[in-house]
């Protein structure tokens, strides 16, 4: 009788590095305050490789996450417009408004590096005057430049508070 063990015998094998994972990407998130009135409340963050993710919490036409890509033109686009307005990293700073508007909602800026470190920026968007004014006016962009405007159009639905 023949036992054939050949087919058992593994090759010989070859060290070959694995696989690296995707480098950690930086992200801008924005998220959106409440107000005393009916203001859409959100949160959206956008990876350097151009991945949006959208968060409704109140008030906005999606409810919940969302996810797409906007491409990373995109995300570069935004990151240079918004880079005069970025503290040190590491830092948070409010940055200057010559008179805000009570009762307004508050934009948050975050910064997040590939290492994970946080610079945050907040501004109210209630915004009429100085460095303030002008990163509104971006931020207000925001949507339309990275195609989830409809998911941030502002809803009010039966029973929901303001706030």
């Amino acid at each position: 009788m023949t036992l054939m063990l050949g087919a058992c015998v593994s090759a010989p094998t070859v060290s070959t590095p694995l696989a690296s994972s995707p480098a950690p990407s930086e992200t801008i998130t924005i998220s959106v305050g409440p107000c005393f009135g009916f203001c859409p409340v959100y949160t959206a963050s956008f990876a350097s490789d151009g991945t949006a993710r959208f968060f409704g919490q109140r008030h906005t036409a999606v409810l919940g996450e969302r996810a797409k890509d906007a491409g990373a033109e995109a995300y570069r686009e935004l990151a240079r417009d918004l880079a005069v307005f970025q503290p040190a990293t590491g830092a948070e700073a409010a940055i200057e408004c010559t008179a805000a508007i009570s009762d307004t909602s508050e934009y948050t800026v975050t910064w997040t590096g590939a290492n994970g470190r946080k610079t945050v920026a907040t501004v109210p968007s209630g915004c009429p005057g100085g460095p303030g004014n002008t990163l509104v006016r971006i931020l207000r962009d925001v949507p339309k430049r990275l195609g989830i405007e409809d998911w941030t159009k502002q809803t009010t639905r039966p029973g929901e508070s303001r706030g």
